[in-house]
């Protein structure tokens, strides 16, 4: 038990040491605590997750009583099972990697202690999210990585434009995050509780399937999590957050905040299936979503643009399945899409930060031979990102799109929908391949990477093959008539 309380708090402590020092600790000390701390993390996941399989037991912990106000009393509680399980497995593991890989990418920057100080509040806060038992906890976290990526968007505050960013990405997220406050806040009039489990047992009992109230209710809960995972309409933020450092990008897009949309619909899951039509609205935002950043992706000529509009594509993957009730097949894409992106990003990362801090894609080309190690890491990502056969992408999207097809009525229309933008992916995926590493060299890199990077990249090409076979623990966590994976 007292591992789970670890878990968030490795992270927190480095962050607050990190901002005693004031900037003032040797570098190498604030890269060792800061990228130290997710890895202690990452160990105790990891013990956590093999108890877990050994033994399947749902375990709950309480620390405290947040506060109590009549028969309101939330607590700082953590609940796991097998989606907490998955879910804190890609926080902390993908972000260790991205931390290890920062620590070179990051090295000559003044402000290091800084950045990782923000970094390690955005683990913190994301896994404060994954963890709780009950949504007012949750919107603790959900709150907290919004501001940390604030802090991390315009990280290079001197230039206007990273600070404008940020601010998009700040304002924009909470239009989705007051619509998700008004659900908190109507969950808890009507069913007493905010804590998770309860509340979804009475919501069963109280409402019946297609009511208003669980109509209006996860509407608004949707809401949140078209904004936090940058869906339409409230997407135009993700490709502006390219202002920041490469790894925050990656840490972003792959690990962390872009995914807690699909988490909350997936957590709540029990309320979605009592509004049917939030959750065709849901198939319905993530089809759209995906086919139309997909056809803006191949517009692009900013290789971090590309692959921003990228993820906005593939988490629509995400909400089409949550929306044809495929939830396991969501969680199930959400891991490996964290493997395939986070090295695609780190690749992009290398690729710049190689080539004197080149981000347009025609002034590259020919590095195939120039760097070697980061065309196999792009090579490998852009394979799974397309859904090459054998890849871990090709499995999850291909549970995605047999459960799509066995829907009535719009299933075929999704599927459809579905395969369009399966296609669109792997030509802006190969486009960006073919036009950054083959061809005439444009510039020359001044420098190869070094093992920090070097090291993070091969261990995510080795996921983004093998991820597509493992076996999520979420038996339990749906019904049955949701599990696709």
């Amino acid at each position: 038990m007292n591992t789970i309380a670890l878990i968030p708090l490795f992270p927190l402590l480095s962050a607050t040491l990190l901002i005693m020092s004031a900037g003032r600790m040797p570098r190498h000390i604030a890269a060792t605590i800061g990228a130290g701390s997710v890895g202690l993390s990452a160990i105790c996941v990891a013990l956590l997750a093999k108890d877990f399989l050994a033994d399947g037991q749902v375990l709950e912990l309480t620390l405290w009583t947040w506060m109590s106000v009549g028969d309101f009393a939330p607590r700082i509680a953590f609940y796991i099972d097998g989606l907490t399980i998955v879910m804190m497995s890609v926080i902390t593991g993908v972000g260790f990697l991205i931390h290890l890989y920062s620590i070179e990418f990051m090295w000559e920057d003044e402000s290091i202690c800084r950045y990782f100080t923000y970094m390690n509040l955005f683990v913190a806060a994301m896994l404060l999210l994954v963890m709780a038992d009950n949504l007012l906890l949750l919107y603790l976290g959900w709150e907290g990585v919004g501001v940390c990526s604030y802090l991390l968007v315009g990280f290079w505050y001197k230039d206007p434009a990273n600070g404008a960013a940020a601010r998009k990405a700040f304002i924009v997220t909470r239009i989705g995050d007051t619509a998700m406050a008004l659900g908190l806040f109507l969950l808890l009039t009507e069913l007493g509780t905010l804590d998770i489990q309860p509340m979804m047992i009475a919501a069963n009992s109280q409402w019946q399937t297609g009511d208003a109230l669980p109509v209006l209710a996860t509407a608004l809960l949707l809401g949140g999590a078209v904004g936090k995972s940058a869906q339409l309409p409230l997407h135009t933020w993700l490709p502006d957050a390219m202002a920041g450092p490469t790894p925050v990008s990656a840490l972003i897009h792959a690990a962390t905040m872009v995914t807690a949309g699909v988490y909350l619909i997936a957590r709540t899951y029990g309320l979605f299936l009592l509004a049917p039509p939030t959750m065709e609205a849901v198939a319905w935002i993530g089809l759209a979503t995906l086919l139309i950043a997909g056809f803006t992706a191949l517009a692009q000529n900013d290789i971090k643009r590309i692959l921003a509009y990228s993820t906005i594509s593939q988490i629509g993957y995400m909400f089409l399945a949550l929306g044809v009730g495929a939830f396991a097949s969501g969680i199930f894409h959400l891991m490996t899409h964290a493997f395939f992106k986070a090295l695609l990003f780190l690749a992009a990362g290398a690729v710049i930060h190689c080539l004197h801090h080149e981000h347009n894609i025609f002034r590259m080309g020919g590095l195939r031979t120039r760097l070697p190690i980061v065309f196999l890491s792009f090579f490998i990502g852009s394979a799974a990102l397309a859904a090459l056969p054998f890849t871990s992408g090709f499995y999850s999207k291909d549970a995605i799109l047999l459960s799509a097809w066995a829907l009535e009525d719009i299933g075929p229309w999704l599927w459809a929908g579905g395969l369009l933008g399966a296609l669109l992916t792997s030509i802006y995926s190969f486009r960006l391949v073919f036009i950054v590493f083959f061809g005439e060299a444009k510039t020359e890199p001044d420098r190869q990477p070094g093992w920090k990077m070097a090291g993070p990249l091969l261990l995510l090409c080795l996921l983004s093959l093998v991820g597509g076979w493992f076996a999520l623990p979420l038996a339990g966590v749906f019904p049955a008539a949701a599990e696709h994976t």
